[in-house]
This record gives structure tokens, sequence and C-alpha cells, in this order.
């Protein structure tokens, strides 16, 4: 039997590239750390828009990024996710978004509450409260950027989240 890796390894071709700079990267298009081992992760099936489920973890871990941005501009990142009825370990709980511009650049990031005690089923986009905004220095020839989306410091165990899509868009 072959060994498969752990982790989940973002599919490029699903970082949809949208009018005017913006992008969508859809649940595939994110590396998801334990994501191939279905005791922790459910991945969608290609093609679809169902989002990645969280079954469990405890390090909670789903980067992405998206290259070529354009040098001078400002970028906003979000995240489309819900939770569960049955989520767990989300009380008490920040989730942090990160994003830096380059292999050598420095993150910027904000922390996110989840409310497990809200109308679960629903699709909320975070941060909701203020944006995640990272400029890409107009003198930089790495243009990348790299983001995620993390909770690995309580070590509590945690489930149900379900993530639809991460956004990058140009500010206006």
């Amino acid at each position: 039997m072959a060994m498969t890796k752990p982790h989940y390894q973002a599919e490029k071709e699903e970082i949809i590239k949208l009018e005017g700079d913006n992008y969508r990267i859809k649940p595939r298009g994110l590396n998801i750390v334990w994501g191939n081992d279905e005791r922790y992760w459910k991945i969608p099936a290609k093609g679809t828009e169902d989002p990645a489920e969280l079954v469990q973890v405890s390090w909670l871990e789903v980067t992405g990024s998206v290259d070529e941005l354009t040098p001078g501009k400002g970028y906003d990142l979000t995240f489309e996710v819900g939770l569960a009825g049955d989520a767990f370990g989300w009380k008490d709980i920040q989730v942090f978004l990160m994003a830096k511009v380059g292999k050598k650049g420095r993150y910027k990031w904000t922390r996110v509450k989840l409310d497990q005690d809200r109308n679960n089923e629903m699709k909320v986009t975070i941060p909701d409260n203020q944006k995640l905004s990272i400029d890409v220095p107009a003198n930089t020839r790495d243009t990348t950027l790299h983001f995620g989306l993390y909770e690995v410091w309580s070590g509590k165990w945690k489930g149900g989240l379900k993530i639809y899509n991460a956004r990058v868009t140009a500010s206006p």
C-alpha cells in the first residue's frame, strides 16, 4: 500500500482569477494540514462548490497563496466559513488570519472569534469587523501573497468548521 502524505496540497487550478485583480480560492486551492486524513477533514470533490469540512483537529492550519499581484496596490483577505450544527471546541478560542507579501515579507494578522452559539449553518465572512488589508510594495519583485487561517495555540480539539472559499480582493 502506498503511503500518502497527510497534508492536502493546493491545486493551482482551484485559484480563480476574477475581474479586476480579484481572486477566489476554492477549498481544493488551499493547503490543509491533515487534509488528506479523513479522520480530520472532508475535502470536497473536484468541480463542486461544497466546502472543506473539518471533522476534528487540535492544529488548524489552512494556507494559500496568490501569485503575481500588482506592485503598489492593496488587497483585502477574507474567508467565507460556517459552523456545522454539531460544531465543537470554538468557545473562547480565537482564530488568526495572517498574510504577507513575498517569502521575506512580514505577516499582518487579525484575530476572529467564531460564534458557536449563532445560527450555525449560516455562511459568514471573516474577518467581519475589520478587513485584513495588505499592501504590495511598489518596488518589490516577489508579489506573491501568502496567507492562512490558524488556530494552533490552544491545543483544544475543535470540529465542524466549513471553509467555502478564501477571497483576495483589490482594495478600492
